[in-house]
């Protein structure tokens, strides 16, 4: 089992709504049978790679499952004034507060940026070797995507040898120096072609090693979303 944590990781309401956004469902009409059998498919496969804050995604998914069986009831639920109950209400009303919470988010950070770009007279009469840049981020693109190019990619793999008596096994680190020894010569690689035909723990065990490294500005993943085909390559600015 591997660990691995990672900053600004999206919320259970962040995943929820990557689902609903792919589909095109309209949020005030769910399919939830079906969102949550996603939703669940991505819950198990981070409790695989054992990601950090998974217990979240749990007790959110259990809010789902309770949603989906509250939905199967022969009879629909009515309140005091003998109106249907939608089971979903609450998730929809819980979904629209958190859009609300994104969107003035995001309008507080483009105006934070925009003052970023402007110079008071104390800080244009500063020293240019004062000032520290900031550290650019080489992982922009949500994590689900990320997932979603692994989870493709372990599809295809081949089962693990059961005729091994002693399994092959990788570290992190290893698989971190495999990536430079690439990188070294390509320049730049998609997932899939760098893992191609190799076991489910190789393919595990080199996805975390690509978040280690993008996290520590070794290495960018460029945004090319293209089924399972996002591209890493040497340091710089990631392209998303």
């Amino acid at each position: 089992m591997y660990r691995v944590e990672l900053e600004d990781f999206e919320g259970p309401l962040d995943l929820l709504l990557l689902l609903i956004n792919r589909r095109e469902i309209d949020i005030f009409d769910i399919p939830i049978a079906q969102i949550t059998n996603e939703y669940l498919a991505y819950v198990q496969l981070m409790e695989s790679i054992n990601l950090d804050g998974v217990a979240d995604y749990i007790y959110f998914a259990a809010l789902l499952i309770s949603i989906k069986a509250r939905m199967l009831l022969p009879q629909p639920e009515m309140d005091a004034e003998d109106d249907e109950i939608d089971p979903r209400q609450q998730l929809v009303d819980q979904l629209l507060e958190y859009i609300r919470y994104k969107d003035a988010a995001e309008t507080l950070n483009q105006q934070l940026e925009q003052r970023s770009r402007l110079f008071t007279r104390g800080k244009a009469s500063m020293p240019p070797e004062v000032e520290t840049p900031e550290k650019e981020v080489l992982v922009k693109a949500t994590v689900f995507e990320l997932m979603n190019a692994l989870r493709l990619v372990l599809e295809d793999a081949p089962d693990e040898e059961t005729i091994t008596i002693v399994p092959q096994q990788y570290s992190i680190e290893d698989q971190s120096e495999h990536i430079r020894r690439i990188l070294f010569t390509k320049k730049r690689i998609s997932f899939h072609d760098l893992v191609r035909g190799q076991t489910r723990s190789f393919i595990v065990v080199t996805f975390l090693a690509i978040l280690e490294m993008a996290y520590g500005h070794e290495i960018c993943i460029l945004n090319t979303f293209e089924g399972n085909a996002f591209m890493i390559e040497q340091g710089g600015i990631t392209d998303v």
